[in-house]
């Protein structure tokens, strides 16, 4: 059974980073892809960054774009999504989320197979 546990959340001031980790257990990023999404209070889920598995191909939101960078660890099993350069727009409940098949949309939250618990950033002005 597939699982994932996020960690690294936090309070910054804007300006300031965070790294996020995804710890994935039963099984090893070798097909589909991966995902950080991330919620804030009334609004919809977005995607916010995705790496695809056999090459690496990585793919973020216009919003974070420069900012953010998705990476995966092979050697800890961990999916990391780098923060840096927060704005208060930035907060929201971050999740990471697994898909077995290469196919769907990534930043759309549908056809995901496995979601983590989530983990909070909040970023002050």
């Amino acid at each position: 059974q597939v699982q994932l546990v996020e960690s690294g959340g936090g309070s910054v001031q804007a300006g300031g980073s965070l790294r996020l980790s995804c710890a994935i257990s039963g099984y090893t990023f070798s097909t589909g892809y991966m995902s950080w999404f991330r919620q804030a209070p009334g609004k919809e889920r977005e995607g916010v960054a995705v790496i695809f598995s056999g090459g690496g191909r990585t793919y973020y939101a216009d919003s974070v774009k420069g900012r953010f960078t998705i990476s995966q660890d092979n050697t800890k099993n961990t999916l990391d999504l780098q923060m840096n350069g927060l704005k208060p727009e930035d907060t929201a409940m971050y999740y990471c989320a697994f898909r077995f098949r290469d196919d769907g949309t990534w930043y759309s939250p549908e056809g995901y197979d496995v979601w983590g618990q989530g983990t909070q950033v909040t970023v002050s002005s």
